[in-house]
């Protein structure tokens, strides 16, 4: 994208994020003239007095060419909300980082991912448990999310490395570095079999308060959330907290009642999270049976103008075909067997009486 340089640019100055680049870019209509704005116009498009001194301040000290340059040294990509190839489902969620930087790749089957997380502190049980799931849903063409984090995220990317699954990491600081250290060598093949995620520009730190931020997306990038084992507070109630925020399905293995790493998952249960067994539990609730299926279409047959035209007439509540073919003004032959198809490769869903839904997340 040609004004890449200008959100880079702004994704450096502390105080600019979500709420900020989209009062900036629907005043400006883009980031570059934003970026050569003056205050007066910064407070116009809605800018605080604040922070329109710390832009004004640090702007002439920021090199965009650098920017770029660092990107390409350290072969990672950065894509705003903007870009075509920024992940779908991330872009649902409320608090959507303006950009992201991976290192690695971002495919189409990424589209059907769960989160599997844990204790840092995690038993002979639990390492079990996550080994086991892992494995079952990389088996089920599912990509594993997860933090890069000691226990039972290390072992999640370790089982879908090793079952030949793609896997994402969600990183707290800047892609220059790795953290906790030991796992760098672990960071290198999951960027082989997958990336590394963060919101964070290269040269950042791992700060505490970033990492309770970076699990909504992990959350947001998946269909729903396995915890495996989780004390009474920390990480993993954390990112099933987001989860229910954006509407994504949370799921949990029951453990001893004695284990102390067992009783964040037992109050998730309690509080409506899915107790699953085995990972039909999990395949059968976000209705993920047809994947192969799906995923066949979809390289088989790309969206053309009519399946687009098609998508923006539904959403999550249910239309009648009659009504859609009312509104795209087609006849309802081509409407029908486009919908058809459009089920097959599971971008929409039909429920009684010709009514059509877009898959809920």
């Amino acid at each position: 994208m040609s004004d890449l340089r200008y959100w880079l640019g702004f994704n450096q100055i502390p105080g600019i994020g979500r709420v900020k680049f989209s009062l900036l870019e629907s005043y400006f209509g883009n980031l570059e003239n934003a970026w050569h704005s003056d205050s007066s116009d910064l407070r116009s498009a809605g800018l605080d007095n604040k922070s329109v001194e710390i832009v004004t301040e640090l702007r002439p000290k920021i090199d965009l060419d650098e920017q770029l340059d660092t990107l390409e040294r350290f072969n990672v990509q950065a894509l705003a909300w903007s870009d075509t190839r920024f992940p779908s489902k991330l872009k649902e969620i409320p608090d959507v980082p303006p950009i992201i930087y991976v290192k690695g790749t971002i495919t189409p089957e990424d589209e059907w991912a769960i989160a599997v997380i844990g204790t840092r502190r995690s038993t002979s049980y639990g390492r079990e448990v996550a080994q086991h799931f892992t494995r079952e849903l990389v088996l089920n063409r599912i990509t594993i999310v997860s933090g890069l984090a000691r226990g039972i995220d290390s072992i999640a990317h370790n089982t879908a490395i090793e079952a030949k699954g793609r896997t994402i990491a969600i990183l707290a600081h800047g892609l220059d570095s790795v953290y906790p250290p030991e796992n760098t060598r672990l960071a290198q093949a999951i960027t082989e079999q997958g990336a590394l995620i963060s919101e964070y520009p290269i040269g950042s730190r791992a700060r505490r308060e970033n990492f309770p931020r970076r699990n909504r997306i992990m959350s947001g990038l998946s269909l729903g959330i396995l915890v495996v084992e989780s004390g009474d507070k920390g990480g993993p109630l954390i990112t099933a907290n987001w989860a229910l925020e954006q509407n994504r399905e949370v799921f949990a293995v029951p453990g001893s009642i004695f284990s102390p790493v067992s009783q964040g998952t037992h109050r998730l249960i309690q509080d409506g999270a899915k107790l699953v067994q085995n990972v039909n539990d999990i395949m059968e609730e976000l209705n993920l049976n047809m994947i192969p299926r799906q995923m066949e279409m979809k390289e088989l047959i790309p969206v053309d103008e009519t399946e687009s035209l098609l998508l923006t007439q539904l959403s999550h509540d249910p239309v009648h075909i009659d009504d859609v073919c009312q509104r795209v003004n087609l006849p309802i032959t081509i409407v029908s067997s486009t919908l058809a198809m459009m089920e097959l490769k599971g971008m929409v869903s039909r429920i009684g009486g010709m009514n059509y839904t877009l898959p809920r997340p």
